[in-house]
Parts: structure tokens; C-alpha cells; sequence
């Protein structure tokens, strides 16, 4: 993993809020293309950044725990090849 993804996951465990989360989170995205190990990390790690953001921004609880059950379903959907 790059030093800038590496920073920008630490920016985006310190988000507090919906909005942030989408701003962090949007520029973490990887290219559709990329390997699916990298793909089903992202929406694995995004779900759970949104799932704490709805115990922190609880005026958005509810619209952040549709993104964390969004994002964790389209991770868990990437099928791995076993080597």
C-alpha cells in the first residue's frame, strides 16, 4: 500500500461526520479495474468508516448505516480467487 492511500485511510478513521466520510471516502476509491483483493478491501474498510461515522453524526445515523450495509455488501460480494 501506498504512504498517500496509507494517509489518507488514517484521514479517513478520524471522520466524525456523513459528509466527511463521503469526501474522504470518494477520493480513496480505486479504479473499477483494480485487482478485486483491492477493490473488496476498499468496500470493506469504507463500510466500517461509515458504520462508526453513524454513532458519531447521529443526525445522519440512519443515512450512513444504508452506506456501511451498501458498501459491505459490495465486498463482500467480490469473489477472491484462491491461489
Amino acid at each position: 500500500m501506498s504512504a498517500v492511500k496509507a494517509m489518507h485511510w488514517g484521514l479517513a478513521e478520524q471522520v466524525r461526520t456523513l459528509s466527511e466520510a463521503h469526501d474522504v471516502l470518494s477520493k480513496l476509491l480505486p479504479d473499477p479495474k483494480s485487482k478485486p483483493d483491492v477493490l473488496k478491501d476498499y468496500y470493506l474498510r469504507s463500510a466500517a468508516i461509515y458504520a462508526r461515522v453513524a454513532e458519531t453524526d447521529r443526525s445522519h445515523h440512519h443515512e450512513a448505516m444504508y452506506w456501511a450495509t451498501r458498501e459491505r455488501e459490495k465486498g463482500e460480494a467480490i469473489q477472491l480467487r484462491k491461489s
